[in-house]
């Protein structure tokens, strides 16, 4: 299948992006190809619409509770497990992926495809928003007059807008492809927008940087909310989105905060990770904390608990070291994690985990990655697989989630070097004790919906949700102020930031149809005709409300957190569902599911997700 044209709208405000795209696929081969769509996505990401038309038929997906999906799932015949996008692509990470038929020769596909994303900070400062390279048509070339030299030819195909916005006021951006020129469409600059003129140089996918002006330490957005939704509700209420990147000295006065250092080692690399693991305790300051733990078929740990760096301590470890026994068995690695994980911090001092991993970790990723989702904002992970090992990617993605970083052992590389260089990292300064302290109109309180992180690490920041609810006792009285306080080290510092809580009324987007993702390799069921009883659990998305989607999926995953006994949570189960339904967010309460409708007669195939582990490069596959 090859892209023909594409349109995309993408309107960018702060560090939130909102992506609104279609694009149209032929199959220029000479024989009928079953399909499927792929879409790489991140837990910053929210897939709010998604559907494709071929001829008569449309594919549209819709989320349901995943109670009522599973036992249709149960008792419908004709199912197919699809599975083998794990073995055709021996690759890991989140994808995006539905099954859309057969196409003919010369047939067309039409996709819309629209999502909310967070968007990551480059290390210099910008909001980066990047589009995969596969999702371009390709590039035609004209041959210059008199000359053999070929350039690229401006596409006619190809229409992509961005739109930037923030109350910062816009600087400049960054882009590797051809465009138009910035143009300011406010006095203020603090709205601009530019449209692509031809696909990213060298075939590399689109990669936009933001600048903003002003500080960077502290900002927020307010969204306003839905008028047709209840107030007090999260859709009711306004919500704010504050982003908190602290200023972090190199150099420290006073005692720092050395924090607390945890190895795990793949018994099966022993021998190569023997000397490393010597030189890195040898490296480690006095007076951090720090544990050592094997893992294999099961893992052990040197210590009950972290204990304090000394030449004691340090010469007792050395001399376990040489006792540990190579396991060649299974890879507990789940395990482990959940063993440290459900340790509280020890004296709240960061927490720096360096995994040394050689063998494959069977079927747990996606558990795994579950699990180091839900503490990211506790902990950083530096990574060290060996080349060309089954846990690369995983290895890449554990990194990326808590914002450390992955190192693949070449043959060439010494081992030693390239994990002394992560240490240097991990010791350098971070932001500790951060608090935020709000001062609101009277008659307006605010719920935190993601808190402030333990720790922000040096070229990192972090993006807070809160809900606003009440009603001011003063109409008039719309601005609000959040104070920013933190330590490195001994050394307080503290930013305070007045903001309206009125914002514009474009802030919010045009209506539309629309869904949202999960990881999913689908299972394919055929249902004819649909019975009322799952149908009433399947409608369609409407208003985008970016900002109001991604603070509604952090709730979820707050949600799944919570409840002990049965009841609880039943109860959390069902008001889930009502959240994730009202605003279409998917969670561990929801599936998503792509409905197949004919409109020549009343067959329906439901896809229904089943867990992946495959990532592939984006776009239509035959």
């Amino acid at each position: 299948m090859e892209l023909e044209s594409m349109t995309v709208n993408v309107t960018i405000q702060d560090f939130v992006a909102d992506v609104v795209s279609e694009m149209f696929f032929r199959n220029k081969q000479q024989i009928s190809m079953e399909i499927m769509f792929l879409f790489p996505v991140d837990s910053d990401t929210v897939v709010h619409t998604f559907h494709a038309t071929m001829g008569n038929t449309r594919v549209e997906a819709m989320l349901c509770d995943k109670k009522e999906a599973q036992q249709l799932y149960k008792v419908t015949p004709g199912m197919e497990n699809l599975r083998y996008l794990q073995d055709q692509w021996d690759l890991w990470g989140p994808v995006f992926a539905c099954f859309l038929g057969t196409v003919p020769p010369n047939g067309e596909v039409a996709i819309s495809l629209c999502y909310v994303q967070e968007l990551p900070l480059h290390p210099d400062g910008a909001a980066k928003f990047c589009w995969p390279r596969q999702l371009f048509p390709p590039k035609k070339f004209v041959r210059r007059h008199l000359s053999e030299e070929e350039i690229p030819e401006i596409p006619e195909d190809l229409h992509f807008r961005i739109h930037l916005q923030s109350a910062r006021g816009v600087s400049h951006i960054d882009v590797n492809s051809s465009c138009t020129p910035l143009q300011y469409t406010a006095p203020d600059q603090t709205s601009a927008q530019i449209s692509l003129k031809s696909s990213p140089w060298f075939y590399d996918e689109l990669e936009l940087l933001v600048y903003y002006g002003g500080p960077h330490n502290l900002s927020a957005v307010v969204e306003s909310r839905d008028p047709k939704a209840a107030p007090g509700s999260l859709l009711g209420d306004p919500v704010v989105m504050v982003t908190l990147k602290p200023s972090i000295p190199e150099v420290v006065p006073g005692p720092g905060h050395p924090g607390e250092f945890l190895f795990l080692m793949d018994c099966s690399l022993y021998q190569d990770a023997q000397n490393t693991l010597l030189f890195l305790l040898k490296s480690l300051p006095l007076g951090c904390y720090f544990n050592i733990y094997t893992f294999g078929a099961t893992f052990k740990a040197f210590y009950p608990q972290s204990v304090e760096y000394t030449q004691e301590t340090m010469d007792n470890a050395m001399g376990r070291i040489s006792s540990i026994c190579p396991d060649l068995g299974g890879c507990d690695l789940l395990g482990l994690l959940r063993s440290i994980y459900s340790t509280p911090l020890l004296h709240e001092l960061p927490r720096q985990l360096f995994i040394f991993i050689q063998r494959k970790i069977s079927s747990e990723e996606q558990a795994i990655m579950a699990e180091v989702h839900r503490y990211r904002d506790y902990h950083r992970c530096f990574c060290f697989p060996i080349d060309k090992c089954e846990s690369f990617y995983i290895s890449q993605a554990i990194a990326l989630e808590t914002k450390g970083k992955c190192v693949c052992i070449h043959s060439k590389m010494t081992m030693t070097s390239e994990a002394v260089k992560c240490l240097q990292q991990a010791l350098q300064p971070l932001a500790s004790e951060i608090s935020l302290h709000w001062d609101l109109p009277p008659g307006l309180e605010v719920t935190v919906i993601r808190k402030a992180p333990e720790m922000i690490f040096p070229g990192h920041q972090s993006i807070i949700y809160a809900q606003i609810h009440g009603k001011a006792q003063d109409p008039e009285a719309d601005v609000a102020t959040v104070t920013f306080q933190y330590r490195v080290g001994s050394q307080p510092f503290h930013y305070t930031l007045r903001f309206s809580m009125s914002p514009s009324a474009d802030d919010r987007g045009e209506d539309l149809v629309d869904h949202s993702p999960l990881l999913f390799t689908p299972c394919l069921v055929h249902v004819s005709p649909p019975s009322s009883a799952w149908k009433q659990g399947l409608t369609p998305f409407c208003s985008r409300f970016p900002v109001h989607r991604i603070a509604m999926m952090h709730l979820l995953w707050k949600l799944a957190q919570q409840g002990t006994s049965k009841s609880e949570k039943e109860d959390i189960w069902h008001s889930a569902v009502k959240l994730s339904l009202s605003l279409r967010v998917p969670s561990a309460f929801t599936s998503v599911m792509a409905v197949r409708m004919e409109q020549r007669d009343t067959e329906h195939r439901v896809w229904f997700p089943a867990s992946s582990s495959g990532y592939v490069a984006p776009g239509l596959y035959g």
